[in-house]
């Protein structure tokens, strides 16, 4: 009897309860090596892209710095700052971040080293693609993608690259669940492949010149969907997925909320695909596309807050260490920085706001934060956080990255306020008129002028921020040098068990069914990014009524679309806008404003995003060729005080004919109706016209040859805005329009 009600012993158990599966362990190697060189190149590339920006700066302060040659005037380096910013210093930080945080995240070596390898000498040959064809003046002019189509190429190959090599890691991880930094990884990589795909669509003319597939408003609406989401999903997107990796790991706190993560994340990539539009307010963009970058730029503020508070709140229990360590410090900053930023935009998407702070230093200020604070800092506290580690050594020295923490903030700060300041000054004295109903200050130049203490400041604030960073890089170097790189890392995780044996494959959280398929995750989130660009653009390209055309405006003639190309090389649109806008200010320092059939032939568009000198798209007629041509051999002679360099190399350099037939082919091909073989008498064309502007300049005792560059340019801004002829009681029926808003 007693046999009979004997418990189960460990003998028999088995037989009763089903054994768990067996997960044996793995030994396998993080790959550091990559990791370390990704980060080498960072600090490099972000020293580089620095020191171009201060130039930069002080060029706007004294036209002298401008060097005085056509490779580093600000029309041609100020891209080159830019990407070299963003995409060299940025994305060697982003792929530092990730290389490291995937390989731990998935509890495996990264797919391939030869795709590491391929990938990482790829994308150091695509920066100096850039840093060799922007100081040429070889750009597309579009912003944030000024690189000519090989080089788009070579960046899609390189792009797919990286995305093989992380879902390879991903498929092959030891880890079921993929954690939230993975989430944004993965929605980065898928869109920012589309964006670059889509906004580069163009038709090559040959090795390094092209025309966009798109032309005027639709251009527009393009670049700016592209420009502002490569700010969310290339500047945004990867470093929340680096904050919620290494925040927590320097903290040594939990990710305060998983819940609010999730909402976080969908909620971010669907709405900021749609804010693009902000960009172009009161622009000839149709009102319904602006009304949505509106609506949606409000939204913006929930998600990306949500993503703020989940970082600060990570530190609850940990600011005690926030006092001593640099790490954290910079975290800090860095998320408040991108609070900060992520309030401001949509602020700066509310219409009156706009209205006061669109083409000004308000605008470079906002950008500023963001790049200063949230990428830089960030990248910086990663940086500290990993070479330690990687180098299996103590931090050389933590009160040298203090104060490259303090000098970076001050920089921060001597460069972002004097910007505010000259932003509010630019956009009031635009807009000030007198007691007598003119405009208080009807030459440009007078607010160009109150400008300059600003950016002297602006420029101190550069040295500042750059200074830090040299520090950081000896920081980094005596690291490295009194410890070794652990090149292959040893670690151990149980196999991932297949999810038909596995118990934790099922169950918990409903997000947890999303988290376990890549696949799934992916498909969501391009599914969400691709709607709100689909319902922007499909309606642009469809329904004519968006753009109605104007009988009046007729194709660039082939000496004008030489020098519009030339206007391109030379960056002008770095400086002037093509865009007047409806205010009553703007109609009567310019002229009539600008109107969406008049851009039909424009590729790209040329509207710009900063005014430094007076938008152009009415200049032509206003001034004689002699003004146009004094004007560039020395810009002080015609505005005493112009900070605009002086540009005597268009005054020797020969035109280029040799590729204008196949400009002309190419743009048939895009629909401009140039006549049947147009290509065949081109030339002649533009040569004829040079002639007729060289007498009109002989007549004020100016020699110059038929067939040198600024002959060409002049054709171009003497074209400007020429097409509409408005009459006087129809400018004057507008002028009142413009000052009803």
């Amino acid at each position: 009897m007693q046999a009979e009600l004997e418990l189960p012993t460990a003998a028999t158990l088995p037989l009763l309860v089903a054994p768990p599966p067996v997960r044996g362990i793995e030994t396998f190697f993080y790959d550091n090596k990559i990791v370390r060189d990704f980060g080498i190149a960072t600090v490099v590339w972000g020293i580089i892209g620095m020191m171009v920006g201060v130039l930069a700066a002080f060029q706007l302060a004294r036209p002298e710095v401008n060097l005085g040659n056509a490779y580093t005037t600000f029309g041609r380096i100020r891209p080159l700052h830019t990407n070299a910013v963003i995409f060299a210093f940025v994305g060697n930080g982003i792929f530092t971040g990730v290389y490291y945080s995937l390989q731990r995240l998935c509890k495996t070596r990264m797919f391939s080293d030869v795709l590491s390898k391929v990938h990482f000498w790829g994308w150091q040959l695509i920066i100096v693609s850039a840093v060799i064809s922007l100081p040429l003046g070889l750009t597309t002019s579009k912003e944030y993608a000024e690189l000519e189509w090989p080089i788009d190429i070579a960046i899609t190959l390189v792009w797919v690259m990286f995305g093989w090599n992380m879902f390879g890691t991903i498929a092959r991880r030891r880890e079921r669940h993929l954690y939230v930094g993975i989430w944004f990884y993965i929605a980065t990589f898928l869109t920012v492949a589309v964006l670059h795909i889509v906004n580069s669509a163009a038709l090559p003319v040959n090795f390094m010149k092209s025309y966009s597939a798109y032309a005027g408003v639709q251009d527009a609406l393009v670049q700016w969907w592209y420009g502002h989401n490569a700010v969310a999903f290339f500047l945004t997107t990867p470093y929340l997925g680096l904050m919620y990796y290494f925040l927590p790991k320097a903290a040594e706190r939990p990710v305060y909320s998983y819940r609010l993560s999730i909402i976080h994340f969908w909620s971010l990539i669907f709405i900021y695909i749609w804010a693009g539009p902000h960009h172009l307010l009161y622009t000839a963009l149709p009102d319904w596309a602006q009304s949505l970058g509106v609506a949606f730029s409000i939204m913006l503020i929930a998600p990306s807050w949500g993503g703020m508070i989940n970082g600060l709140l990570t530190l609850r229990g940990a600011w005690d260490k926030v006092r001593t360590e640099p790490v954290l410090k910079f975290f800090v900053v860095a998320i408040t920085a991108y609070g900060m930023a992520t309030f401001e935009g949509p602020m700066l998407a509310l219409k009156n706001v706009n209205a006061l702070a669109h083409f000004t230093d308000w605008i470079v200020a906002h950008v500023h934060v963001g790049a200063l604070g949230w990428n830089g800092f960030l990248t910086f506290g990663m940086l500290y956080w990993l070479w330690p580690r990687l180098y299996k050594t103590p931090l050389h020295s933590t009160k040298l990255a203090n104060t490259h923490f303090w000098l970076g903030t001050l920089g921060i700060l001597f460069y972002a306020i004097p910007m505010y300041w000259a932003g509010f000054t630019q956009g009031l004295m635009w807009k000030q008129f007198n007691a007598e109903g003119m405009l208080q200050y009807p030459n440009f130049l007078e607010t160009v002028l109150q400008l300059v203490p600003m950016y002297y400041l602006r420029g101190i604030g550069g040295l500042l921020y750059l200074s830090g960073v040299f520090l950081m890089m000896y920081n980094l170097y005596q690291t490295a040098k009194s410890g070794t790189l652990l090149v292959n890392e040893k670690a151990e995780a149980p196999a991932l068990l297949p999810a038909a044996v596995d118990p934790h494959a099922t169950g918990g959280h409903w997000h947890r069914w999303i988290e376990r398929r890549p696949f799934q995750l992916a498909v969501g989130a391009t599914v969400a990014i691709l709607i709100g660009g689909i319902i922007e653009m499909v309606p642009m390209f469809l329904v004519k009524s968006n753009v109605p055309t104007i009988a009046s405006v007729k194709p660039y003639t082939s000496l004008e679309l030489q020098g519009r190309d030339l206007y391109i090389k030379e960056g002008c649109s770095n400086c002037h806008t093509q865009m007047v806008r409806p205010f009553r200010a703007e109609t009567e320092r310019y002229g009539e404003y600008s109107k969406a059939g008049e851009f039909v032939y424009d590729r790209p568009f040329l509207w710009g995003s900063k005014r430094t000198g007076p938008d152009l798209h009415r200049v032509g007629g206003k001034y004689p060729h002699s003004w146009h041509y004094s004007h560039m051999m020395d810009p002080t002679s015609m505005s005493p005080g112009s900070i605009m360099p002086p540009y005597p190399w268009l005054l020797d350099n020969e035109i280029d004919y040799s590729t204008l037939p196949a400009k002309i082919r190419v743009l048939q091909q895009l629909g401009t109706p140039y006549p049947a073989g147009y290509d065949q008498q081109a030339v002649a064309d533009a040569q004829q016209q040079a002639q007729g502007i060289v007498a009109d300049l002989k007549k004020e005792d100016i020699e110059v040859k038929s067939d040198k560059e600024i002959v060409a340019l002049i054709a171009y801004l003497q074209r400007l805005g020429t097409d509409i002829k408005v009459k006087p009681e129809q400018a004057a029926a507008t002028a009142e329009a413009a000052a009803a808003q």
